[in-house]
C-alpha cells in the first residue's frame, strides 16, 4: 500500500534562520511515526546543520514553489495527500489556490494569518487562544502552547519534575541564539553574563567563524571559563545540562520550556516582541530586554540586565522555581494534536471525493 505523503513548506537560511524548519521537523517526525512521508519543500540556504536536520531522519526534500501554480503542480508531482505552508515570505494565494483543488492545506502563523486561506491555522505562540481573528468559512484555528511543535530531541528530554541541578560552585550556563545568530546577539549577551564577575562555565554556539571568534576574544574573570560551538544537534542535551539558558526569544522558546530550563531571553526582531513580552509577564522566563539596548555594557538597559543574570546564577532556589513554571507551560502533546486533526481532515476529504 502507498503510504500517505504530506508536503511541508518551508525555508531556512541565515537570515531567515530555521524555526520555520524546526517546526516543520518536529510535525514531520510525528506524521512519520503514524505511518505518513513528509515531503520537505523549500531551500535550507546552504546551512550544513538544517540540511542534516532532514538527511538524518531520512525526510525527503524537494525544491519549494513560489506561485500558487506551483504549489498545485508539486502536489500533483508528488503525490501530495494535504500541505503544510510554514513561511513569511510565500504568497499567501498558495494557500487558496491549493483549498479550491481539494487539497487540505494547514498554516502555521504567527499570529498574522496573512491572507491565506487554509483549512487548518496553526498559531502556537503564548495566548494565540485569546485572540479570535476572522476565518474563512469552515476553516479551524488551533492556537495556545496545547499545540507547540516540538522535535523528538527535546521530548525525549523532557524531565518529570522542575528541574533543580545541585548548587555547583561554577553554574553552567548556556547560550544560544537561533540558528544562525543573524544579528550577533551572542558577544554582547556574553558579555553580560561575563560581566557579573560570578564563578560560572559559559557555553555558547556561535553560528559563524566570525562569531567564534569575536566570543573568544571576550575578558573572562577569575573561576569563569568559555567554550564556543558550532551550531549542534545537542542542543536539547546541553539545555537539559545547564544552570541557566541565555536565548533569544522565538521558536526555541517553547522547547526551553518544555525542558524546564531556567532561562533569561532577549528579543532581537519585532516579530518576538509580543512573544517575550507575554512569556516574561507570566514567570517563564526572565526578561534581559531588547538587543539593542544591550549593546552598551555600561548603559542601563544592560546594568539590569547584568543584575537579572547575577541574581539568577546565584540563587539555586530562583532557578528551580523559574523551571517549575516553564515545566508546567508546555505538556509535549502539541504535534500529537496537530497531527490529529490534520491527518482527520485527510481521511474526510477522501471520502467525500470517493
Amino acid at each position: 500500500m502507498t503510504p500517505v505523503r504530506v508536503g511541508l513548506r518551508c525555508d531556512a537560511g541565515a537570515t531567515r534562520g530555521v524555526g520555520h524548519l524546526v517546526r516543520c521537523v518536529a510535525l514531520g517526525e510525528e506524521l512519520a511515526s503514524r505511518g505518513v512521508r513528509p515531503v520537505f519543500l523549500g531551500d535550507t540556504g546552504g546551512l550544513p546543520w538544517a540540511e542534516e536536520q532532514l538527511a538524518r531522519r531520512g525526510f525527503a526534500r524537494v525544491p519549494g514553489p513560489d506561485t500558487p501554480d506551483g504549489a498545485v503542480a508539486a502536489v500533483k508531482e508528488h503525490g501530495l495527500a494535504a500541505m503544510v505552508l510554514d513561511s513569511y515570505t510565500l504568497d499567501p494565494a498558495c494557500a487558496g489556490a491549493l483549498r479550491e483543488r481539494g487539497v487540505p492545506v494547514l498554516a502555521v502563523v504567527d499570529g498574522d494569518l496573512r491572507g491565506q486561506d487554509a483549512d487548518l491555522y496553526l498559531d502556537q505562540n503564548l495566548d494565540a487562544e485569546l485572540a479570535a481573528p476572522p476565518l474563512p468559512p469552515d476553516a479551524v484555528r488551533l492556537a495556545g502552547l496545547r499545540y507547540v511543535l516540538l522535535r523528538d530531541d527535546v521530548l525525549r528530554l523532557r524531565p518529570t519534575a522542575p528541574v533543580r541541578h545541585p548548587g555547583a560552585a561554577r553554574p553552567k550556563v548556556l547560550a544560544f541564539f537561533g540558528g544562525t545568530d543573524a544579528f550577533s546577539a551572542a558577544p554582547p549577551l556574553c558579555r553580560l553574563v561575563l560581566g557579573t564577575g560570578l564563578p560560572l562555565e559559559l557555553t555558547v554556539v556561535a553560528g559563524t567563524p566570525a562569531l567564534h571568534r569575536q566570543l573568544l576574544s571576550l575578558p573572562v574573570g577569575p573561576e569563569q571559563a568559555i567554550h564556543v560551538l558550532a551550531p549542534t544537534d545537542r542542543l536539547p542535551a546541553l539545555v537539559a545540562e545547564a544552570d541557566l539558558v541565555v536565548s533569544a526569544s522565538g521558536t526555541s522558546t517553547w522547547e526551553l520550556l518544555c525542558l524546564g530550563a531556567a532561562a533569561a531571553l532577549v528579543w532581537v526582531v519585532d516579530n518576538q516582541e509580543l512573544g517575550y513580552e507575554r512569556v516574561v509577564a507570566r514567570g517563564l522566563s526572565a526578561g534581559l530586554g531588547h538587543l539593542s539596548d544591550l549593546t552598551d555594557p555600561d548603559g542601563s538597559h544592560a546594568v539590569a540586565a547584568r543584575d537579572t543574570l547575577r541574581r539568577l546564577l546565584s540563587s539555586p532556589n530562583a532557578r528551580a522555581a523559574a523551571s517549575a513554571r516553564a515545566l508546567g507551560a508546555v505538556d509535549g502533546l502539541g504535534r500529537a494534536r496537530v497531527a490529529d486533526e490534520l491527518l482527520a481532515l485527510v481521511v474526510s476529504r477522501r471520502h467525500h471525493a470517493a
